[in-house]
């Protein structure tokens, strides 16, 4: 539909011809779209503006309109936090994407092996406490539950 018929059909009313108008030539995202798309909230939206990870684009229309490079970076953040990847590990790595420095990449993704090493080890050893304090409380007895009791001190 050309712009001059879109205005025809409308009638004379200067607000909805405009409102009409502009709805045409509108391309990319809302923020609640781009968050649908990457399985977030609005507000997590904001925050990762905030943080830097993701950019603010001007409002072109009064609204914010995000595109495909927004819902890539978006889906990288959201993929490198699953990894276990901090937001500030998260926003250096999209950094060397930039420069194309594998070396570093690399150094941040050993320290997070590292890093998710030991959180397994702390849940092993975790676990193996609540395993025995469950025995212990399967046992019955007079006194407190040793579950209750170990949390307690």
């Amino acid at each position: 539909m050309r712009v001059s018929s879109a205005l025809r059909w409308i009638g004379p009313d200067p607000y909805r011809c405009r409102t009409i108008v502009r709805s045409q030539g509108v391309n990319g995202l809302t923020i609640g779209k781009l968050a649908a798309k990457g399985g977030v909230g609005v507000e997590t939206i904001r925050y990762y503006q905030r943080r830097g990870l993701l950019t603010e684009p001007a409002r072109g229309d009064g609204v914010r309109r995000y595109g495909d490079e927004d819902v890539r970076r978006l889906r990288f953040v959201r993929s490198a936090q699953s990894a276990g990847f901090t937001l500030e590990e998260i926003g250096e790595l999209l950094g060397l994407d930039a420069v194309d420095d594998r070396a570093r990449a690399r150094e941040l993704a050993r320290a997070r092996i590292a890093a998710i090493d030991l959180k397994i080890e702390e849940l092993q050893a975790a676990r193996a406490s609540l395993s025995r304090l469950t025995k212990d409380c399967a046992k019955g007895g007079a006194g407190p539950c040793p579950i209750i009791a170990a949390f307690d001190h």
